[in-house]
């Protein structure tokens, strides 16, 4: 079975239509799916968004990705686990191939990923530059992060103690357990966060990270978990 997981924090404009493609995805790989939403500490109508578009929805009060993704990988009947972000959409040969990839032996790994709509020149950069270290490091992206259950629990789940980075945390870890694939097939993803925050606060948090690696997300900061900004992007 599959298990699609999808943490969402006021996320009532998206959820909607992720979880829609989900299920049309879903539904070509002739396995039995659920779909979990675990939402985290929402003020909106996320939840019953979620609910309507046939997702079981766990309520938490986390305010940290990390935890609710190991929230809803807890609470999973599958033993195949797929974790995507609430503003990701799900082509059907994406999850096609990350099926296909587990049930041959692989423990896990990622997709390559772009943003819809139109994005600043620096966010293309960034971009551009995450697929390049995508590739060569072997390191899934949390907007769309796939491994097996057994995997999964050997390797300690998402690290809780960090605040983003988890994905690059969990892909080493699952690295050496075993084969770790990044699909060539393509996510997209909201570009929001980079049309709502300027070069400078983005350029930081890349600094950051490149100086001293996970660590740098101890503390609760950046653009997942400050007021968001942008206006509802429906594209």
């Amino acid at each position: 079975m599959i298990t699609f997981i999808i943490p969402a924090h006021n996320e009532e404009f998206l959820i909607g239509r992720t979880i829609s493609a989900l299920h049309t995805a879903a539904a070509t790989t002739n396995e039995p799916y659920e779909i979990i939403v675990v939402d985290d500490a929402s003020t909106d109508a996320t939840t019953t968004v979620a609910a309507r578009c046939g997702a079981r929805v766990l309520s938490v009060n986390y305010r940290q990705i990390a935890a609710a993704r190991n929230e809803g990988a807890g609470q999973a009947q599958g033993d195949l686990l797929v974790f995507v972000d609430a503003d990701t959409r799900i082509p059907e040969t994406v999850v096609a191939a990350a099926v296909h990839a587990m049930r041959v032996g692989a423990v896990g790994g990622g997709a390559r990923a772009r943003f819809d709509g139109s994005v600043p020149i620096y966010g293309r950069i960034l971009a551009w530059l995450w697929l390049w270290i995508q590739r060569f490091g072997h390191l899934a992206s949390g907007c769309f992060f796939f491994c097996t259950r057994h995997a999964f629990e050997t390797a300690g789940g998402f690290d809780k103690t960090l605040y983003a980075a988890e994905d690059v945390v969990l892909s080493r870890r699952l690295r050496r357990l075993g084969r770790f694939v990044i699909i060539r097939e393509v996510v997209f993803t909201s570009g929001r966060n980079l049309r709502s925050h300027s070069a400078f606060e983005v350029l930081r948090i890349a600094v950051g990270f490149a100086l001293h690696g996970p660590e740098f997300f101890r503390t609760r900061q950046g653009p997942w978990y400050g007021r968001r900004r942008d206006k509802p992007d429906h594209t």
